[in-house]
């Protein structure tokens, strides 16, 4: 008798602690989805722009936090002199990171709160952690479902690139801006095809990318 009220009473108490964990695993942030894969951060369900998981949302040159309809050196961001050979702020020698609160961060001129455009290692993890899966047509786009140790995914949509007026690798590239300068050129950025993921690639920051948020 005695062991029966015992496991009624840890049954009873210990409910709010496993209710309050599986809260805790998902959430929202200024009316933005995140996820707890497991990681050191959390990550959005959506792309800034995006209002579904499988939408593609906007495309942003580094640095930027809006779109626009053409991406070049003349109206790049930081920019001095329109062929992207002068920089102001973000250059080798100098700031070589956006903060959240410089406001140059996609993810938080966006969204506000304690949201922010993730950070080369938090790419990192994201690959070596995690299992990627293939999805073709989720909500009409292919990308990745990005699996945690934990059980827990997101999806990636492969929503390609603008570099000029044009746009390229729709339905088959992915390009997700990191908060880390490359070189005074280029911006570190999560590159995904269907044949691979890695997130230590550069692209010129004048073209146009996705951008996933994190916060902590």
């Amino acid at each position: 008798m005695k062991k029966v009220l015992l496991y009624l009473f840890l049954s009873v108490f210990s409910y709010p602690l496993i209710a309050q964990a599986q809260v805790l695993m998902s959430g929202t942030i200024n009316g933005h989805e995140w996820v707890d894969l497991g990681l050191s951060v959390m990550w959005a369900t959506c792309n800034v722009g995006a209002s579904r998981p499988s939408d593609y949302g906007g495309y942003y040159a580094w640095g930027e936090t809006r779109p626009k309809s053409s991406y070049d050196w003349s109206n790049c961001f930081d920019c001095l002199d329109s062929k992207g050979r002068k920089w102001g702020t973000y250059k080798v020698g100098g700031q070589i990171q956006i903060t959240p609160s410089s406001g140059h961060d996609t993810a938080r001129e966006n969204w506000g709160g304690t949201w922010r455009m993730p950070t080369d290692a938090e790419f990192g993890e994201l690959c070596d952690k995690c299992e990627w899966t293939c999805a073709t047509s989720r909500g009409g786009h292919n990308g990745y479902v990005v699996t945690g140790p934990n059980g827990n995914s997101i999806f990636l949509p492969a929503a390609g690139w603008r570099r000029g007026a044009d746009s390229g690798g729709v339905g088959e590239f992915g390009g997700y801006w990191s908060s880390a300068l490359g070189s005074s050129l280029s911006g570190r950025y999560l590159s995904f095809d269907k044949g691979y993921h890695s997130a230590c690639y550069k692209s010129l920051r004048r073209d146009g990318l996705s951008v996933r948020p994190v916060t902590e």
